[in-house]
């Protein structure tokens, strides 16, 4: 029997996908979704308006960038965002940083 859902009972994705994180993910990883809520505020607007996290690869945050310009700029801000992160996280969680070309 195939029944159509109405509009009112669809979720959004983004609704769904830290508790699919957290159910999937060991508890010592469940801080790293916090990286998404804290993004805007540890990079800027004009940053957060041109990269986005994508994926993590155990502590390796993998962000894409809208153009090899702002891939450029971010590599010169590694560093720094990875410590911003990490202290809005209030651990090292992330060690690394890799910046791809990609939908933001």
């Amino acid at each position: 029997m195939n029944k159509r859902r109405s509009h009112s009972d669809l979720i959004p994705v983004g609704e769904i996908i830290p508790d699919i994180i957290r159910r999937y993910r060991p508890a010592s990883d469940a801080s790293l979704i916090k990286v998404w809520d804290l993004w805007k505020s540890a990079v800027g607007n004009d940053v957060a308006a041109n990269a986005a996290p994508a994926a993590f690869k155990n502590r390796l945050l993998i962000v894409h960038v809208s153009s090899s310009v702002w891939m450029q700029q971010l590599r010169f801000l590694k560093a720094d965002l990875r410590q911003k992160l990490n202290s809005m996280l209030g651990r090292d969680c992330i060690s690394d940083i890799k910046f791809k070309i990609g939908p933001v």
